[in-house]
Formats: C-alpha cells, sequence, structure tokens
C-alpha cells in the first residue's frame, strides 16, 4: 500500500494552524500534514521537484512575505503545479459577522 499524499497547509497564524490541524484530524483524515508559515516557505515547499505533490493545499490568502493571491497566481503558471487542488482561507477576527465568511477553490 502506497502512503496518502500530504496536504500542505500555508498559514502565518498559529492558532488557525491548530485549529484547521485538529479539524481535519477529528474528520478522520489520514493524510500527512506539511505546514508553510508564509508565501515564501509555500513556493520553497514546491521548489523541490523531488518532493511529491500534495494532495490538496489549504492557502491562507493574507500571508507574510508573499501573499497567498501571489503563491496561487505563481502555482497556477507552473506546469508541475497548475493542477494541484487548492482551496484559499481567509479568517476573520472574532465578532466581525458583518459580512459571510467565503470559501472559494480552484
Amino acid at each position: 500500500m502506497t502512503a496518502a499524499a500530504s496536504i500542505l497547509l500555508v498559514e502565518d497564524n498559529p492558532d488557525d494552524r491548530e485549529l484547521t490541524i485538529a479539524g481535519l484530524r477529528d474528520s478522520n483524515i489520514a493524510n500527512p500534514i506539511d505546514v508553510a508559515r508564509d508565501g515564501q516557505e509555500a513556493l520553497a515547499y514546491f521548489d523541490d521537484s523531488t518532493r511529491p505533490l500534495p494532495a490538496l493545499v489549504l492557502l491562507d490568502l493574507q500571508l507574510p512575505r508573499i501573499s497567498g493571491l501571489e503563491v496561487l497566481r505563481r502555482l497556477r503558471a507552473a506546469a508541475r503545479t497548475r493542477l494541484v487542488p487548492i482551496v484559499m482561507l481567509i479568517s476573520r477576527e472574532r465578532g466581525d459577522e458583518s459580512s459571510p465568511a467565503k470559501v472559494e477553490t480552484t
């Protein structure tokens, strides 16, 4: 049996990282979870061509160093990564219920 492909979580907020990982585990997702803490780390993850591509990328929109949108743009522009499933994440401060959260997939 082959190992399950990893999930790459790109999130700079440690609390959001922990909550996301806990939610995946509570949902019985058994895939290994790799973490990048900013956009630059995420792009470096994909620069290693010997590393298998993840099954899914959970990508925060607001990242330091390189934004989530820029990471998305670069991954979609590269032949190797253009078909990797990516879910964009947007976090809000508590109490900010004025507009509904949006989830976008690519």
